[in-house]
């Protein structure tokens, strides 16, 4: 195996790694979920069902979406060109929808990751009024967990292997839209966050899953990766053997 392909691996799993463990400890503040996963979170609050195989369920969606408005696009590009392009650019579509089949055993994976995390990493709140230094412990600990799912999510991305169906879905979204991806995403969240409203207040009789911590993960991960990004892209991207 060449270096460079075993540190590109090292990275996309380490990536992955403290991707999920973001998550699950920005889960365990009680503070607000990150809006990508406010869905599937409230979802297994309400139901009863494993948080882990919720997002599971959740990303299977979105690959499925993702496939559609690739198909879509694809028809759209063959229509535009009068079917003169027809065949042009096949192989490469072909390795699209590639990726997109694949992030299902990815999102496998990336959810057991989850399971394992959260059956490890107790709960920092009770469920009671929390103490000053209870509410300043479960900040920093949330302040923590932005930090990491923005350093997993840089350094899963960089790799340019298979994306998280979170970073997939908008991806396809700004692409069949014709939008900026920073866009697609601020409105992505706005979506998840409407939906998990909506269904803890219809199922629950109030919010879950959202909050302060749900807010500072819309700003703060973005911030994180690309503060990372700036210190260790150029690295990264020389032990990967990832060219621009």
């Amino acid at each position: 195996m060449k270096q460079s392909t075993f540190f590109r691996a090292l990275f996309y799993i380490i990536g992955l790694l403290v991707l999920a463990l973001g998550l699950t400890l920005n889960t365990k503040t009680g503070l607000g979920v990150s809006p990508i996963i406010s869905v599937a979170y409230s979802t297994a609050v309400i139901s009863g069902h494993n948080f882990g195989n919720m997002t599971l369920a959740l990303y299977s969606l979105f690959v499925v979406i993702e496939l559609i408005l690739h198909l879509i696009r694809e028809h759209r590009y063959v229509e535009e060109s009068h079917g003169v392009l027809s065949q042009a650019g096949k192989r490469d579509r072909k390795l699209i929808f590639l990726m997109d089949i694949l992030q299902i055993p990815l999102s496998l994976i990336f959810t057991r990751f989850l399971n394992a995390f959260s059956a490890l990493i107790p709960a920092l709140y009770s469920g009671s009024e929390s103490s000053a230094g209870e509410m300043a412990f479960r900040v920093i600990v949330l302040v923590i967990a932005i930090i990491l799912t923005g350093i997993g999510a840089a350094m899963s991305l960089n790799m340019r292997i298979v994306p998280n169906p979170g970073d997939g879905i908008v991806q396809a979204i700004a692409d069949t839209a014709h939008k900026s991806v920073g866009f697609t995403k601020n409105c992505f969240d706005v979506l998840n966050i409407s939906i998990t409203i909506t269904l803890s207040l219809t199922f629950a009789g109030h919010l879950i899953g959202i909050g302060v911590g749900t807010i500072l993960a819309m700003i703060g991960v973005g911030r994180t990766i690309a503060v990372f990004n700036h210190f260790t892209y150029d690295k990264m991207k020389q032990l990967a053997g990832i060219e621009n």
